[in-house]
């Protein structure tokens, strides 16, 4: 590890309020899609643990879908918006349902924000959101965030939780991101098409040459965040001043190795950019 890298991980367990997005794929079983609930309640343990250290948490959570599959008995991914909202609202109750009960046996309180991107588009909405996420924060809530999906058209998706999890981090003046989710971080191309592609651990500075790396790909059926969003969710987070973390989600020890300093996933590093406006990159401007 070099010297520089080095130094930015071990700063990050000074980060006071962080984000976590994890994607379908870290919470379903690959075999059958549904829910892995010894996934989600080792993730609970340490989202609690990393509360009562006196950490603020926020979760971005994917898996509605997949829990109305669940639900409903429907083993293929849907492909119209229709299907994909009707087993969202099946899903959003019944995973919040499973967050809530075993978030209560830590002693802790589950809050649940959804949100569209006309939310975040209108000033006065996203203010709104702002000091409720806030005053959340402040109650010692953990806020349990997705994109409210019964209600978005595609023209007014913000297209992946990991654009969504980055928006939310700057949003909310976070310090540190984390995505988890079914790869180890960033290479220099597709490691299952191409097993000789390179492992980047440390990013001081995202280039139009990195961004080119991003495929718009993801190797699961329950997913839709490929390493092009990853990277855009990284170039919002950096520049908003929070520095972003990709890791595999696949052991949620993960967690605890990267607030330590680890050298585990892809260190994304924060910069500052005065030209950074939130609703360039909301309106896919950026």
């Amino acid at each position: 590890m070099e010297v520089s890298e080095q130094i930015s991980r071990s700063l990050l367990k000074n980060k006071k309020r962080i984000v976590i997005k994890i994607g379908s794929s870290s919470l379903t079983h690959k075999e059958t899609g549904e829910l892995n609930l010894q996934k989600i309640e080792k993730l609970i343990r340490v989202i609690s643990d990393l509360k009562g250290s006196g950490k603020e948490v926020v979760l971005v959570s994917s898996g509605a879908i997949a829990a109305g599959r669940q639900a409903l008995g429907h083993r293929q991914k849907p492909e119209t918006i229709s299907e994909k909202q009707a087993y969202a609202a099946v899903g959003q109750a019944r995973l919040m349902m499973v967050y809530q009960r075993l978030f209560s046996e830590y002693n802790q309180t589950a809050a649940q924000v959804l949100l569209t991107k006309s939310t975040m588009t209108n000033d006065t909405s996203r203010y709104n959101a702002q000091n409720t996420f806030d005053e959340l924060l402040k109650l010692g809530a953990i806020p349990i965030v997705n994109e409210n999906d019964t209600v978005s058209t595609h023209e007014i998706q913000f297209g992946d939780n990991d654009r969504l999890s980055a928006i939310v981090a700057a949003l909310i003046n976070a310090d540190l991101l984390i995505l988890l989710s079914d790869i180890d971080g960033l290479y220099s191309d597709d490691p299952k098409r191409h097993p000789d592609a390179r492992f980047i651990s440390f990013v001081g500075e995202i280039t139009s040459q990195l961004m080119d790396m991003g495929k718009e790909t993801t190797g699961s059926d329950v997913g839709t965040g490929g390493m092009a969003a990853k990277l855009a969710a990284a170039r919002i987070a950096t520049d908003s001043g929070s520095d972003m973390v990709i890791a595999n989600g696949e052991s949620l020890d993960v967690v605890y190795q990267i607030i330590s300093g680890s050298q585990v996933g892809t260190l994304f590093l924060a910069h500052s950019n005065l030209d950074f406006d939130l609703m360039d990159f909301i309106d896919n401007k950026y």
